[in-house]
């Protein structure tokens, strides 16, 4: 048995409020929306991880969701752009990483990170 997808479900009564953030603030593409759930995604060819954490590195809170980008300087400008506050960072992190925190319209801690 292989493990193809493992997707991140985030419960809310909201479900369209994660459209700009998901949608528009980071380009993911609506795969599904049958007005109870929206399911965002990407062409891209994405790595299979699961991380289990007893804290965020740093000092940081564990983040809800990890989401890696190729420039995660514009992912912070069209965040702040769109009113989101930043929560941490943007870092430098030793292990490699560039990234910041930043809260979704539902309340989800949601790290944005790039490796560089």
């Amino acid at each position: 048995m292989k493990v193809k997808r493992i997707v991140a479900n985030i419960a809310t009564q909201q479900v369209a409020a994660a459209r700009e953030f998901y949608g528009e603030v980071l380009g993911l593409d609506v795969l599904m929306d049958m007005g109870w759930i929206a399911t965002y995604g990407s062409d891209e060819r994405m790595t299979v991880q699961l991380s289990v954490m007893s804290e965020g590195g740093s000092g940081t809170p564990v983040p809800d969701i990890s989401i890696e980008v190729d420039d995660v300087d514009e992912a912070l400008r069209r965040c702040k752009s769109a009113g989101f506050a930043v929560e941490y960072g943007p870092a430098e992190e030793p292990w490699g990483v560039r990234r910041f925190y930043v809260r979704d319209p539902l309340g989800r801690l949601v790290n944005i990170v790039m490796h560089r």
